[in-house]
């Protein structure tokens, strides 16, 4: 195994959550696996920073159902709206598990946020998730400044299967003629079948397993439909033109290569690309600021870089 690649702070978080004991989510329903992230989710999260205004709200999706979302407001005057696409592998998460990692992003950006609770699979599949949060950013551009966002300035960002579909709104935002000023892409899944050679070193004891991945696929669409690039951005046509990118990558994760590749696709296609590739950290380190410093840093690097971004 390559657990020396590890940083020992790292190694010691795999080792407390191992000795939980904790049944895998590929052991569970999909409705006991949401309960399960919902209560251990935030727990090495940095505890939920206070802002000027968080508020609730619903926007509809593309058949008109509505979808709850949150909006995070760090300050009277923010600027620049970015949305924020949750992970879960399109299963599990919600506006509760990922609202520590909003809370920073807002802060450290200056920008307003607006995270989606999009509809989850199995009882919501391919390409629900996908059509859900093209709604959110398409009702952000159109309806955004009439309640009080900045609608000029947009940027959207996930991780893990949110950084996937922030990558596809990427390429629909470019189809559609909606200028976008950056993706974030936080350890994003970007290929169709989990076949890289980090899915095969890193497939157990990494947080982040190859049999949980292919739960989550087999909840979410089917092997046929898998080499969409609404599902595998990377099997994408072209990405000429696609807003600037941020990837965030850590090492010992199994979607680190598919991460790597996407990077190297969009360079080819003359985006602008920041890369960071975290060492010795994994999957879902982003989400664990309260015992690595890896996190805060990584937090406070994703902030600054949609500042940036947000400058006129």
């Amino acid at each position: 195994m390559s657990t020396h690649l590890l940083t020992p702070r790292m190694a010691g978080v795999l080792e407390r959550i191992q000795r939980a004991k904790r049944p895998p989510f590929h052991a569970m329903t999909p409705q006991q696996a949401r309960v399960a992230y919902v209560t251990a989710a935030e727990v090495l999260d940095l505890p939920r920073a206070k802002l000027a205004a968080v508020q609730d709200i619903e926007l509809p999706a593309l058949d008109g159902t509505p979808l709850a979302a949150r909006r995070y407001r760090p300050s009277e005057s923010p600027r620049g709206t970015l949305l924020y696409l949750h992970g879960g592998g399109f299963t599990i998460g919600g506006l509760e598990t990922h609202d520590s990692l909003c809370r920073q992003l807002a802060l450290h950006s200056g920008a307003e946020l607006l995270a989606l609770d999009y509809r989850l699979a199995p009882e919501h599949r391919f390409p629900t998730a996908v059509d859900d949060a093209w709604a959110a950013l398409r009702w952000l551009a159109e309806q955004g400044a009439s309640q009080g966002f900045d609608a000029q300035r947009l940027a959207v960002a996930g991780d893990s299967a949110g950084g996937t579909l922030a990558a596809v709104l990427s390429i629909l935002a470019r189809d559609h003629g909606l200028p976008l000023r950056a993706q974030l892409l936080i350890t994003p899944g970007t290929t169709a079948h989990a076949d890289t050679a980090s899915h095969r070193l890193f497939a157990n004891g990494f947080l982040l397993d190859a049999t949980t991945i292919e739960w989550f696929f087999e909840q979410y669409i089917e092997r046929s439909q898998r080499s969409d690039w609404r599902f595998a951005p990377l099997n994408a046509d072209d990405l000429d033109g696609v807003a600037p990118a941020v990837l965030l990558l850590a090492e010992c994760d199994p979607l680190v290569d598919e991460g790597m590749a996407y990077a190297d696709r969009l360079r080819m296609a003359g985006v602008a690309v920041t890369l960071e590739l975290v060492r010795g950290m994994t999957h879902d380190f982003i989400k664990m600021g309260r015992v690595l410093e890896e996190a805060r840093h990584a937090q406070a690097l994703l902030g600054a870089a949609l500042k940036r971004a947000f400058e006129p």
